[in-house]
């Protein structure tokens, strides 16, 4: 009798999972893991990316073109050895050695923040600008890697909505820690606390990797000893080869260049409308904060829903549609609530809807380019796109333009985006039949088989 209640609350909890996600048997626990990997992975950036922002203000906006520059030739940098990592070591030690790389970095940063001072302290911010900005690409292009060498191409339209609302959830949280105390405590012990929750994100990811074996419907070739191998510039080649690989890497270029237009808009807003580097800082916390509330309402209850009713191929091109009329609008009126406004829809639009949609693309990709090409993709092209976007708002800017020239430009880039994401659909779906034709091909018929064993 004492064991129903508990029975009764056990069903109850999964028939309210049932009505967000579309989990089926066996992938519960890989989806817990998941979640808690990406939590504590988003947790711990949107602690820092706050203090990144208001170091970047303090740097001046003139200088941020070339922290950009930096950034892309930081990624540059780091890709080669992150590549020969992949090719010698299975992924249940490349992914923690990378992490625990940065979580180093971390605690030297903090230590360098808590002594500087004057010149100095605008230089470590600086760099602290540059190195962040290639933090943060690499270890979710990390996680995202790793999930979609797990979950199949159905299983992701079903549940990486799902997944990146637990990336929302870390980034409130850390988000909420910084706006909080931001005023209060010192920024070494924010980084202090960033560090922290980065070897949190290790702990998960081995708890995921305990489960990758047991995982209904998981690659073949995904096992999580097995050394991915081939060669160091594999992800640089193949994406410039693919047709498929480099019109994901255009797609993901024309959303960086179009964002950093309205990441320079938000910077100048703050610059000019908030006095000292606490309410900066607190500033920008908040807008992170608005986005990611705004985010987690569409992922749980919109971003599968949105991917089963209308393909990969028409989700993605939501966001450029979006941002052809956002644009448009700003433009017409580039006021400061119109970029307040437009970065937090189009912000929230990539996290909840065009970011785990996107990764619905490699799962048809081979194994190798899941880990070299997207991270080259995710770091090296995405900042590219950053580099372009940043040269060319302040070429714009010095001839007297400014953000209301950007924004034109803008419209028909967000045009050209969303021509390319109904295209990168149609070819997602042409590899996902073929690879579902030769599996059947491969499998011997069951008539066959049941006349070769009598």
């Amino acid at each position: 009798m004492s064991e129903a209640p508990a029975s009764s609350s056990g069903s109850s909890l999964s028939d309210r999972l049932a009505r967000l996600v579309d989990v089926r048997p066996g992938e519960g626990p890989a989806l817990a893991w998941s979640w808690a990997y990406i939590f504590a992975l988003l947790a711990s950036y949107y602690v820092l990316r706050p203090i990144r922002d208001q170091m970047g203000v303090a740097g001046g906006l003139e200088n941020l073109p070339w922290l950009f520059l930096a950034t892309l030739i930081g990624m540059l940098a780091l890709n080669l050895p992150f590549a020969w990592l992949v090719k010698r070591l299975p992924r249940a030690r490349f992914v923690p050695l990378t992490y625990r790389f940065f979580i180093l970095n971390i605690l030297i940063f903090a230590g360098l923040i808590a002594v500087a001072e004057g010149e100095a302290a605008v230089w470590v911010g600086r760099a602290f600008f540059v190195w962040l900005s290639i933090f943060n690409l690499f270890v979710v292009s990390i996680f995202w890697a790793t999930v979609v060498d797990v979950f199949s191409t159905e299983q992701g339209k079903r549940l990486f909505g799902f997944i990146a609302a637990g990336a929302t959830l870390g980034a409130i949280c850390g988000s909420a820690v910084t706006a909080t105390l931001a005023r209060d405590v010192p920024t070494w012990a924010l980084l202090i606390a960033a560090a922290v929750l980065l070897e949190a994100a290790v702990f998960a990811m081995r708890g995921l990797a305990r489960l990758i074996g047991r995982l209904n419907a998981v690659p073949e070739d995904a096992r999580a000893g097995d050394v991915i191998g081939g060669d160091v510039w594999a992800g640089i080649r193949r994406t410039v080869t693919s047709p498929y690989l480099l019109n994901i890497a255009l797609f993901l270029a024309l959303f960086s260049v179009t964002a950093t237009f309205l990441y320079f808009e938000q910077a100048a807003v703050a610059k000019n409308n908030f006095p000292n580097r606490g309410a900066q800082t607190a500033f920008f916390a908040s807008v992170d904060l608005a986005v990611n509330v705004l985010t987690l309402g569409v992922q749980l209850f919109f971003t599968g829903r949105i991917t089963k009713r209308l393909g990969v191929g028409v989700t993605l091109a939501l966001l450029p549609a979006a941002s052809v009329v956002g644009f448009a609008a700003l433009a017409l009126s580039p006021t400061v609530a119109s970029v307040v406004v437009i970065y937090v829809l189009r912000r929230a639009g990539n996290f909840a809807i065009a970011r785990p949609v996107r990764e619905v693309l490699f799962t048809v990709v081979p194994r190798e380019d899941r880990y070299k090409a997207k991270s080259f993709i995710d770091t090296v092209v995405y900042r590219l796109g950053d580099q372009v976007g940043a040269w060319s708002y302040t070429g714009l800017s010095a001839l007297g333009f400014g953000g209301h020239a950007a924004a034109v430009v803008a419209v028909p880039l967000s045009a050209a985006w969303l021509l390319n994401a109904l295209w990168l659909g149609r070819a997602q779906a042409r590899r996902q039949a073929q690879r579902e034709t030769e599996r059947m091909e491969d499998e011997p018929d069951p008539a066959t088989a049941a006349r070769s064993s009598g």
